[in-house]
């Protein structure tokens, strides 16, 4: 195997396959990259045996060459040294040459690498083709539909389960769903396909997943028994789906509600954080006091003091109410909303409320009050 290629692309291969790379691996072999290089261009493959990724980098982009002085060929390199070698390297192009089975000698008109190799033979088989329901969706689309959900998610493996991103596509629509059980984050959008399926994504793999997709305007989705397969530009994405059957939130949010806070979303975040400061060894808890003609948010704190603060932009509907949270949980609601006014809906001090954007009626979000 030999080739020359611009660094800057290689770079930015490296750099996108090595986030499926493990630090440390129970299976070594899978510590390596293995790059191939075949009439498609050169293909760089990496896996922890849970998601996998494999970008190709083509010879040519539009008019600019890519690849030149090519021999095909494959080898297995040490991820974390190849890409701290390549990042550190300043020429425009660099070129590989695999001198045997045992080294790879990586050099630029500057500076002369050789690296151990391993046999591309030795690396696990990884399928990457798509399989099961297949669906398309514009990347922007689901982007907004992980972002809006994904924070929801658990972050405790007691209950893998609830780890988990649960993505269905159903009635022309393809929803995202996330709780831990204290809080829900929910989003639908609406999809031109007749497909079917449930997926139970890692949550942390799919926060990767849709950081990875860059310029790509839409993305192939295909979900068997067992993974998921996104596949878009010039890159592929397995992850394997967490067992067991997600808990059923379907009718889990609120339909009629006794009291309606609406806020400005910056106005209410801020002060938020300002007066959890003093609640920082309760989670961020703080209490909201709510009348027709006043809204307050109050914490306290046994070993550092207490903190208040009044809404100066608020309408409330409703008898007075008290009621505690955990100021982060709302304040993820908010900003999921994306909107500069939000609506709080309650049913009573110990019920679950719903922040919502009256204007986008795709997003629920469900949050559990706590005992002050």
């Amino acid at each position: 195997m030999r080739f020359t290629i611009n660094r800057e692309q290689l770079l930015k291969g490296l750099t996108l396959v090595s986030k499926a790379v493990p630090p440390k691996a129970e299976v070594p072999i899978l510590q390596n990259m293995k790059l191939s290089l075949t009439e498609r261009g050169l293909e760089i493959l990496g896996s922890d045996n849970n998601i996998a990724i494999q970008t190709v980098i083509p010879y040519m982009i539009g008019d600019k060459e890519i690849i030149r002085n090519s021999e095909n060929g494959e080898t297995l390199i040490g991820a974390k040294i190849l890409l701290e070698v390549v990042r550190h390297l300043e020429e425009e192009y660099v070129t590989f040459d695999l001198v045997d089975s045992s080294m790879l000698e990586i050099e630029d008109n500057k500076s002369n690498f050789k690296l151990n190799s391993i046999r591309a033979d030795e690396y696990p088989q990884i399928d990457l083709n798509a399989s099961g329901a297949v669906l398309n969706v514009a990347t922007k689309d689901l982007v907004s539909l992980v972002d809006s959900t994904v924070f929801a998610a658990s972050t405790k493996e007691t209950r893998p389960i609830l780890t988990a991103l649960n993505i269905e596509a159903h009635d022309n629509f393809l929803t995202a769903t996330a709780t831990d059980t204290a809080r829900l984050a929910r989003k639908s959008i609406d999809i031109d396909q007749d497909v079917r399926f449930v997926a139970n994504i890692p949550a942390k793999k799919m926060v990767d997943i849709v950081r990875s997709f860059e310029e790509a305007e839409s993305v192939e989705i295909a979900v068997s028994d067992k993974k998921a397969i996104f596949t878009f530009g010039n890159t592929t994405i397995s992850t394997r789906l967490i067992n067991g059957e997600y808990p059923n939130t379907k009718n889990i949010v609120p339909k009629n509600f006794n009291y309606f806070l609406e806020v400005n979303s910056s106005e209410f975040l801020k002060a938020m954080e300002r007066v959890s400061l003093l609640s920082a060894e309760h989670d961020g808890v703080v209490k909201v006091v709510m009348t027709e003609d006043e809204v307050e948010i109050i914490s306290r704190s046994s070993l550092v003091g207490s903190a208040n603060e009044k809404l100066n932009v608020f309408q409330f509907s409703g008898e007075r109410l008290e009621i505690s949270f955990r100021s982060s949980f709302v304040a993820d609601a908010i900003k999921a909303c994306k909107s500069e006014d939000v609506t709080i809906a309650f049913i009573g001090e110990m019920k679950p409320f719903v922040v919502k954007n009256s204007k986008d009626d795709s997003i629920d979000m469900l949050v559990t009050p706590l005992r002050s």
